[in-house]
């Protein structure tokens, strides 16, 4: 009979995954972490199998002793490329860059800072524990790196649900994700300085520097390849979610094992790029179906990773009292160590990007969570024979200490911090919005419940048990908002109905992709300022029109008048699409506002909030029709071509839209409909393939030199 050698670890990933799934259903109403229930499961299993209760079972022994002697290149090309470009992928890219500045200087002077106090303390307890007086300087710094990575993701989650800043919560991820490029090249460094003599012979600094530009430029271009192919080549959703997924794999696995750089490094940089430059491109499809996907097997790494972890502590760290003691130890230096590094980066930490409020800074330290890659690295040293035997086995036990007490001391008490910190704050505006919605809810279900009393098919229901599955109603709050508090909240419902209306504007064909764009990065920047900036403040989108008014100082020259139609038509086109895409989203915003003046969500003291937000839409629209109107007097051919291709795209959304609903009622079959779909989809590529236009810089610098005579 053929022995399956590959059968028990392959039953063991089916299992771990079953009880993966069983976990997070189970820990879904308590605040233990899903990765610290995992952790405990990979140690009850490697320790039944190390006491030998499994050996009744030979083939379950087999398949955990397996999992314990498991290669760590493994688990580092195969789970640690999902994790870093989901992390990348769902990052909220205007707040990214805001944070950018913030971010880096925690990074790399920050983790350089951890990674040097680490080791030293490290040295320090060397000398006073002789257990552990075999750790050098190069293997303390090497543990100091793979330590000094955070992986916030629990935090993160947490930031979301109670509706903390958004802003913080992207510089708590952007910081996870950049230096888990910055931390990996720092182990790199060392690890190579214990493994391979040539590393002697290089200078950590320019190794550094090389390190992270060559990754850098490699994630860069992979992900332009990838871009050119995808806007090119028209295909199927399922081709292009493969080219993604394959690239991904692609460029770490280049960086890292035949370029000898960062593959985390250059995957952030390849992510970023395909989520900034790419994912407005991309068919609406493929990024539903990518966020779907990827959010799917970050679930499967960070499942499989800590039951592995877990099994590989059980099987091979012995455990006393003492080293435990030293664990605590280490933890607690490892916490003071970030809070000085905090300190130390503060003063320059508020004056930056977002800035930082020393409340923050407090969660900012308590929040620096241990993760999977640093049971990645760990896992690597203690597979390396070149590294002595106890260091190896005290890295490991080392690191994953830190990495469950942060997640069960750190990450749980994190919810009580924010809180006693003032952080989670809802302002009394939506507290009486969301009483107000609650309120009309509860009416509106106890007016069903009595209308299906009335019913004679439900005669002889067992209506107080009915009643009881009916949403509660809740006490009005004390508090009353004053008129500038509720229009700063309902200034923030409207930038979410109009977030929403862009989206779907843009997924049926209305508007074109860099209106699209422009019109988000509007929308951005309003909630920078949480809805205390009027919403007719919108700078940058009327800025971006209005540079076409350089050109109309050339309008009496026939010839000069006949080359800006034909080579500005589609820089014209762009901005006519952006006018009118903007004046509809200000349009469906009344609609909204008409909605909730007839809710009686705004009690009748407030309606006064109304007509200053009427009043900052209508603005709007008269400065865009204005604008629109000066644009069709002054480049009438222009502007033609631009009602053209709008009507072009109406004409197949509207085909589109009748396909799909013969779809729905069952007219047409799901692959005929798929086939009509793909046929207008690669028309209205044909539409936007063919344009004759200048660089968009060449108009800027035009409307820079106008703007700059007019200045002097």
């Amino acid at each position: 009979m053929t022995e399956f050698t590959f059968l028990p670890p392959l039953l063991l990933t089916i299992g771990g995954l079953i009880i993966g799934a069983l976990l997070k259903s189970l820990l879904r109403h308590t605040r233990i972490p899903y990765t610290v229930g995992l952790f405990a499961v990979g140690l009850l299993l490697g320790l039944i199998n190390r006491y030998g209760f499994f050996d009744f079972l030979p083939s379950l022994s087999d398949a955990v002793r397996s999992v314990a002697d498991i290669n760590p290149d493994l688990i580092l090309y195969l789970f640690l490329p999902i994790l870093i470009f989901d992390a990348a992928y769902e990052l909220n890219l205007h707040i990214f860059r805001k944070t950018l500045a913030n971010a880096t200087l925690l990074v790399v002077p920050g983790l350089v800072i951890c990674m040097f106090l680490t080791a030293a303390l490290l040295m320090g307890i060397g000398t006073v524990f002789p257990a552990y007086s075999s750790w050098t300087w190069t293997c303390a710094l090497m543990f100091g790196a793979l330590i000094s990575a955070t992986d916030p993701v629990a935090v993160v989650a947490l930031l979301h649900e109670l509706k903390t800043s958004k802003r913080f919560s992207t510089l708590v991820d952007a910081e996870s994700l950049l230096n888990d490029g910055t931390g990996i090249v720092c182990f790199m460094l060392f690890f190579g300085a214990l493994t391979s003599p040539e590393y002697h012979n290089t200078s950590p600094l320019l190794e550094f520097i090389k390190v992270i530009s060559l990754s850098s430029v490699i994630g860069f271009i992979m992900a332009r390849l990838v871009i050119w192919f995808i806007t090119r080549v028209n295909s199927q959703e399922m081709i292009q979610n493969s080219v993604i997924i394959l690239s991904a794999y692609a460029t770490f696995i280049h960086a890292q094992y035949y370029l000898g750089v960062s593959g985390v490094i250059a995957l952030v940089v390849f992510g970023l790029t395909i989520t900034y430059t790419g994912k407005p491109r991309f068919k609406p499809q493929v990024n539903e179906f990518m966020e779907q996907f990827w959010e799917l097997l970050t679930y499967i790494a960070n499942t499989l990773i800590f039951i592995i972890v877990g099994i590989v502590i059980a099987e091979k760290v012995n455990v006393t009292w003492k080293t435990i003691g030293i664990l605590m130890l280490l933890y607690l230096g490892l916490n003071l160590i970030r809070f000085v590094m905090i300190m130390l980066l503060y003063p320059v930490l508020k004056r930056i990007g977002y800035g930082l409020t020393r409340r923050e800074s407090v969660i900012l330290t308590w929040g620096g969570l241990r993760g999977a890659l640093g049971m990645v690295l760990a896992l690597i040293v203690s597979y390396t024979p070149e590294i002595p035997e106890d260091i190896r086995h005290q890295t490991l036990f080392f690191t994953a200490g830190i990495v469950t007490l942060t997640l069960t001391i750190n990450a749980t008490t994190m919810r009580w911090l924010l809180t006693r910190l003032g952080l989670v704050h809802t302002s009394s505006a939506r507290q009486q919005l969301e009483y107000r919605i609650h309120h009309s809810l509860y009416k509106e279900s106890e007016a069903y419940y009595h209308s299906l009393q009335n019913l004679n098919a439900l005669q002889g229901s067992n209506w107080k048990k009915v009643h009881t599955y009916l949403i509660d109603d809740e006490a009005e709050p004390e508090s009353h908002p004053k008129e500038p508090a509720m229009v700063t909240e309902l200034r923030l419902r409207v930038l979410d109905r109009e977030k929403s209306t862009c989206n779907a504007l843009y997924n049926d064909g209305i508007i074109s992709e860099s209106a699209f764009r422009r019109l988000m990065n509007s929308l951005d920047e309003l909630y920078d300022h949480d809805g205390s900036y009027p919403l007719d403040e919108r700078n940058s989108i009327f800025h971006f029109c209005e540079q076409v008014n350089v050109l109309h100082h050339m309008r009496g020259f026939p010839i000069i008048q006949h080359w800006i139609s034909y080579y500005f038509k589609e820089r014209i086109t762009v901005i006519y699409d952006l006018g009118r895409g903007f004046i509809l989203l200000q349009r469906t915003n009344l609609d909204l506002l008409d909605e909730i003046s007839q809710s009686g969500l705004v009690s009748e003291k407030q309606t006064a909030v109304f007509y200053i937000l009427r009043k900052e839409i209508h603005h709007n629209i008269q400065r865009m029709e204005e604008f629109l109107e000066q644009l069709a007097t002054d480049f009438p051919r222009a502007y033609r071509h631009a009602l053209t291709l709008k009507a072009i795209r109406m004409v197949l959304s509207h085909e589109k839209i009748t396909v799909q609903n013969m779809a729905d009622n069952g007219i047409l079959t799901e692959k005929e409909a798929e086939s009509l779909i793909q046929n207008i989809t690669d028309r209205a590529d044909e539409v936007n393939s063919f344009s004759h236009t200048i660089p968009a810089s060449i108009l800027r610098w035009m409307f820079f030199f106008h703007k700059r005579k007019e200045w002097l």
